[in-house]
């Protein structure tokens, strides 16, 4: 007998503490979901990637972590000068930063999670959100590394008091990332210097062949890099960010994506057909295919496969933003931050567009992981006003609205895909759309043309228009795509315009006058 599905739960943290919500659906008219846990006081909180536990922490003091299954403390620390807390993949082990006010004291703590005991220390000047947390564990937690001065260093996460089992030599190294589903690799970013291209590297993690390069991509003009593994670790897209784009066509500097593959089957560029930034990239699920959102606005969407052929065109529009559901099956295409909300959601596995609908000011998005709910949440302090969660059905339709005087997280308990079932609704199909949307554009235009050409007469020659000087056509046509077609229209007058005309037409009627009286006809 299959065992039922989870019950979907959520984060919600707020300035008095967090709580967490039993997860919808809800019934119709729900303004308060149920909480299964009491309002706690904390300065941040985060869930473990598999979901199993929860960390609270409050500056400066303490680290608590809870068995989300029954929300029972499990462990609370005590850290005086806390600045950060991680826990590992599996919520086994705590990572923390404190001050630190000589490199004498060691002030990076792994901790084992039940025992409080802690694991391996070592001094760390400072931290940020690049290089935190300082170890990186596998999803499985069977491989452990940390990035040093010029080298990758891994630990055995069964028995850190081995210390350092190996290195991998990377001269410069600023940025690293271990692939965790399954930890086989390591990609490390060497930033350009003194005229050197600057280069992503990506290594095996068996310390037979550490140090034997399996894939490598150097390029210029580049200062920060994103490094986005896939499922299965076969594939890695390297999005290259340079501050200042010296083709001046963007202020917020310059983006290249490219992908590398274990196998070396590709090294290179992503194929992408429209000039301008890349805003956001992310694989399916599967890791089989990625989304990227790119280009000027209105923006590009494509999918592709990991031959990094073009797989689906989603047209354009004012969008920044993809999100894939845990299932692979949907997607939600949309424009956040400065962007007026827009969301498509669409069925990839049909290939079909389901619903357009808007969730303005929204700052951070996910879907849930049963993939059948969608939540955009309005948080500060990126907006101090209009703070609220609402989460929307995968059709697009808006199942649940809350407002906050201040919100600062909303987040969905992780939990494995596989345990949900899949969807099974039935979406309406893009292309009937449509087909059936320019049958009624054509049969409009041909029901107008027809009235028109027999109202008007066969000999009629068009009225010609009054000159208009090139620069005004320009503008004319800028207003409209601007606003829409309600601009204000070119035979409107102002007032003084109005005055000027009449008073023309008057020194006319004046000289018509005069000239009539006059005797210049008598000849």
């Amino acid at each position: 007998m299959a065992s039922s599905p989870p019950a979907l739960e959520i984060l919600v943290r707020e300035p008095d503490g967090f709580t967490v919500w039993s997860g919808p659906p809800y019934p119709p008219g729900t303004t308060s979901p149920p909480q299964r846990l009491p309002k706690t006081a904390c300065s941040a909180t985060s869930f473990s990637t598999d979901g199993a536990r929860l960390l609270a922490t409050v500056a400066s003091a303490s680290a608590t972590v809870y068995d989300c299954r029954t929300l029972a403390v499990v462990k609370c620390f005590e850290l005086p000068g806390l600045l950060a807390a991680a826990l590992s993949p599996t919520g086994a082990y705590l990572q923390t930063f404190q001050k630190s006010s000589s490199p004498q004291e060691k002030n990076v703590t792994v901790w084992h999670v039940d025992t409080a005991a802690a694991l391996y220390q070592h001094y760390q000047k400072s931290m940020s959100k690049a290089t935190w947390p300082m170890v990186q564990f596998s999803a499985d937690e069977s491989v452990a590394c940390r990035m040093m001065p010029n080298e990758i260093q891994f630990f055995d996460p069964k028995d850190f008091a081995k210390g350092i089992l190996y290195r991998i030599r990377m001269p410069g190294i600023a940025t690293m990332q271990l692939a965790t589903a399954p930890g086989s690799h390591v990609a490390g970013f060497v930033p350009e210097a003194k005229g050197v291209p600057a280069s992503v590297q990506i290594f095996s993690c068996n310390k037979d062949a550490q140090n034997q390069v399996v894939a490598r991509r150097s390029f210029f003009r580049c200062s920060t890099v994103q490094l986005h593994w896939n499922k299965g670790s076969t594939g890695l897209l390297v999005l290259a960010q340079a501050d200042v784009d010296k083709t001046n066509q963007s202020y917020y500097g310059e983006t290249k994506l490219n992908y590398l593959t274990t196998d070396r089957a590709f090294e290179g560029i992503v194929p992408l057909k429209k000039d301008g930034p890349v805003h956001d990239v992310q694989w399916s699920s599967s890791g089989s295919e990625f989304a990227v959102v790119y280009g000027f606005m209105p923006a590009k969407a494509t999918i592709f496969n990991k031959k990094c052929n073009p797989l689906v065109e989603l047209g354009e529009g004012p969008y920044n933003t993809i999100r894939w559901n845990p299932k692979g099956r949907f997607f939600v295409l949309a424009g956040f931050g400065n962007l007026p909300g827009d969301m498509a959601f669409w069925d990839y596995s049909e290939k079909k567009l389901v619903a357009k609908t808007k969730a303005e000011c929204s700052v951070t998005s996910e879907w849930s992981p049963d993939g059948r709910h969608f939540m955009t949440a309005t948080t500060a302090p990126r907006l101090q006003i209009d703070n609220c969660i609402k989460i929307f059905d995968h059709n697009g339709s808006l199942q649940f609205k809350k407002m906050f005087e201040r919100l600062y997280q909303a987040d969905w308990k992780p939990e494995v895909p596989e345990r949900f079932g899949d969807i099974a609704d039935q979406t309406t199909s893009l292309s009937t759309l449509k087909i059936e949307e320019t049958k009624k554009q054509v049969s409009a235009q041909g029901s107008k043309s027809a009235q028109t050409s027999s109202k008007a007469p066969a000999n009629t020659a068009p009225k010609p228009t009054a000159y208009r000087p090139p620069h005004a056509k320009g503008s004319a046509e800028l207003q409209d795509k601007l606003f829409g077609g309600l601009a204000p229209a070119g035979g409107e007058m102002s007032k003084n315009a109005l005055r000027n005309k009449k008073r023309r037409e008057k020194q006319k009627e004046k000289k018509a006058a005069e000239a009539s009286g006059s005797p210049a006809d008598e000849s």
